[in-house]
């Protein structure tokens, strides 16, 4: 069965959802958000039922992002990575990524632009891989541990802020030996000071799940695509901007992000693209 690929368009560009993964967190979501009320989770269930299994637990999708627009081509995010990638002790490796770009009718090569939106692993699982991590026909992967690393987008600038590739050592220090090193050994990692245009949209600093989260806003008229990276997770954050999650490094600024992201003039149409809720694509 081919790969569904969503996709949304505003103006000239397309933004286009890549699916990497499925599966549960790694611990109970009442964990993970200790101030939601029954009431609030009871709202989240039913504006997204999928994110809950039949055992109860909170049932992720792993997805990144490509924007298409007439100057280029952006990539937001590289989801879990292959059977090796540094997501492998939680998440459900290998992910799906190459065979959604190739669903979407995208080659590695032609991406000119990945924006890394936080050093989280099951987010930079595809941006750096071995030699030999490259899908077989089956749809796995070979993996040594042992064998070179390399960009999998051959060709594009990655794109981190520098407060996150300073908290490196905080968040991950593995990322600096498996990800911005080798980045950098191959000229392609270029670190961002805040808000930052791009081909298609543009950066936008949204600081709080960790130091240096950034998102990407794409703009046509009256009408939005932010593609938010972990500045939601849940559906209880969107429904709920000050619900706080477990895992930010700064709940209060996190908070802030959501609310200026969120509160927009009403007179704009403003769409979602969540990497981690049921569906790619909600409005504001």
């Amino acid at each position: 069965m081919p790969l569904s690929v969503p996709r949304l368009r505003i103006g000239s560009t397309e933004i286009i959802a890549l699916a990497d993964g499925e599966g549960p967190f790694f611990s109970p979501r009442a964990e993970a958000f200790p101030e939601a009320t029954a009431a609030q989770w009871a709202e989240a269930d039913r504006y997204d039922p999928g994110a809950v299994d039949a055992e109860g637990r909170w049932l992720l999708q792993f997805r990144a992002y490509a924007v298409r627009g007439d100057r280029g081509l952006t990539v937001v995010d590289a989801g879990i990575g292959p059977a090796d990638g540094p997501a492998a002790s939680w998440a459900p490796v290998p992910g799906a990524l190459p065979a959604s770009l190739a669903a979407a009718g995208i080659d590695p090569a032609e991406v000119d632009t990945v924006v890394l939106t936080h050093l989280h692993t099951d987010h930079v699982g595809w941006a750096v891989v071995t030699e030999t991590a490259v899908p077989t026909a089956g749809g796995g992967a070979d993996s040594d541990a042992s064998a070179g690393r390399r960009p999998y987008f051959p060709n594009a600038a990655y794109l981190l802020q520098r407060t996150e590739f300073d908290a490196i050592d905080t968040l991950n220090p593995q990322l600096r030996e498996t990800l911005t090193d080798p980045l950098a050994a191959a000229g392609r990692l270029r670190l961002l000071d805040g808000d930052t245009p791009l081909r298609a949209g543009r950066v936008v600093a949204t600081p709080g799940h960790t130091p240096g989260h950034q998102s990407v806003l794409v703009t046509d008229g009256r009408e939005q695509v932010l593609v938010t990276g972990d500045l939601l997770v849940h559906a209880l954050q969107l429904l709920h901007p000050d619900v706080a999650y477990a895992h930010e490094v700064d709940p209060e600024a996190a908070r802030l992000s959501r609310r200026r992201m969120l509160g927009r003039d009403p007179a704009v149409t403003l769409h979602l693209a969540t990497p981690h809720l049921t569906e790619p694509f909600h409005p504001a």
